[in-house]
């Protein structure tokens, strides 16, 4: 209780009381007297109504910006000042425990959200202002900072369209472009309401891998069954035909028995084929367990010139060998990896057919976790929809293709806990990266 205050007011009134029985008595000057008294504690009362007013005021604006650091002296105050700031300093303590665990929970919850491995966007749902993106957001679609989620529409044009197309609640798997070339997307958006605004939470996860390798099994499974069923099936066939071929040898010749040794030895050609055929794709399924080593990317390269040079220079087509680190290395199986730049350099090859100064690029680089080697072409590219079956075993555009090379490619990249992508266009070239991780960098970012 302010018993300045109810003094101060006891005071007044006694005061008029007493003015107004001497003015009744016509003591005026007495009155006089007691009329300055009664100003003097009016202005007092009316200055610590304002002072304290000052308090409240400048209180209220810390705590409306969470400024809770000020402490209150309550040294040579009166009673009433002394508790008032007491209980402001007891107040901030207990914000500033607030504030305190509050920031806590929210670094460790930003920890968290930045462990994770899906790319995560959350925003307001009316204005379309961003609250967070996290480390693998920014890492996935290179964008360092996201003021507005309209800014995404420059950045990653296709990805803002599908965001903002996103149902409430669902799952959508999404293709999109991102610093590893195009991947995979299962998209999730969800949504929550406070007193002041609705938000937003979209999740990004980047399925390519388990994508590819559920297919991968899949399309073994199927492989090892065609080609059992395949040999099981042709190998009795084959053996009986050249049985039979043999003994018609020794049979007299006649035009009869003349189509009749050509329907078999047909019957047996084409059976030895189709079990060539078939052991051809149980190469797939048999990569060889690879025997991981540092290697040079750039005598990597200079193999591949020294074995193909010869066929390069009689095509009259140029190779460029593009390093950006010279000293770049790579952990990987030599013999596998040189198997797969060799089918991408033949494919390359066999792209630049008829094309004005044919030219081939071997490029190395690093991105950050991973290293990529290039083979890009200028020859005539392909469309978009063939892009998608290149890898499916049995699928070629060559007349003399067996639909072996890109599958068996995408196998050994696979082994390599790494991926193969292509990007073309019509008439416009063909590039091949190989994705590789890069054990150097996580072992230059743990030192």
């Amino acid at each position: 209780m302010n018993y300045k205050i109810i003094s101060h007011s006891v005071l007044l009134l006694l005061s008029a009381v007493g003015m107004a029985y001497l003015l009744f008595a016509k003591e005026y000057f007495y009155a006089g007297i007691l009329l300055v008294s009664i100003i003097f504690f009016l202005i007092q009362l009316i200055r610590q109504q304002l002072f304290l007013q000052k308090q409240f005021q400048e209180f209220s604006e810390a705590v409306k910006y969470r400024d809770f650091t000020r402490r209150y002296s309550t040294k040579n105050k009166t009673k009433s000042e002394k508790e008032l700031f007491s209980y402001f300093n007891q107040i901030n303590v207990v914000f500033k425990e607030i504030s305190s665990e509050k920031e806590i929970q929210h670094q460790y919850l930003s920890e968290i959200i930045n462990m994770l491995d899906a790319a995560i966007l959350f925003y307001h749902a009316d204005s379309g202002k961003v609250e967070l993106i996290n480390d693998a957001f920014k890492n996935l679609f290179e964008t360092p900072h996201l003021g507005n989620i309209s800014g995404l529409a420059k950045r990653n044009p296709d990805l803002y369209e599908k965001t903002l197309k996103l149902k409430i609640g669902s799952q959508q798997l999404e293709t999109a472009f991102s610093n590893k070339g195009k991947i995979k997307l299962l998209i999730q958006l969800s949504e929550f309401e406070t007193q002041n605004s609705i938000y937003r939470i979209v999740v990004y996860q980047n399925i390519n891998k388990a994508v590819d390798e559920t297919e991968n099994k899949a399309w073994h499974k199927l492989l090892r069954v065609l080609t059992h069923e395949i040999m099981n099936s042709i190998a009795p066939i084959s053996s009986l035909a050249e049985t039979l071929n043999e003994r018609l040898q020794h049979q007299e010749e006649t035009e009869a028995l003349k189509d009749f040794k050509t329907g078999i030895s047909t019957i047996k050609n084409r059976s030895e084929g189709l079990l060539q055929f078939a052991k051809s794709y149980r190469l797939i399924n048999k990569v060889d367990q690879p025997n991981f080593k540092e290697l040079s990317v750039a005598q990597l390269f200079e193999g591949i010139f020294q074995l193909l040079g010869p066929s390069l220079l009689q095509k009259g087509i140029e190779l460029d060998i593009i390093l950006k680190n010279t000293r770049l290395k790579v952990v990987a199986d030599k013999h596998l990896l040189e198997q797969v730049l060799i089918n991408l350099t033949l494919n390359a090859m066999d792209a630049l057919e008829n094309t004005e100064n044919p030219t081939i690029k071997l490029v190395s680089l690093e991105k950050d976790d991973e290293i990529w080697i290039q083979v890009v072409d200028n020859g005539t590219g392909m469309e978009p929809e063939l892009i998608e079956q290149i890898f499916t075993p049995f699928f070629t555009t060559k007349k003399a293709g067996n639909g072996i090379g890109l599958t068996l490619s995408k196998q050994i990249m696979l082994v390599h806990n790494g991926n193969i992508t292509v990007e073309s266009e019509s008439k416009s070239g063909t590039t091949v990266n190989l994705k590789l991780p890069n054990y150097f960098f996580f072992t230059r970012s743990t030192r």
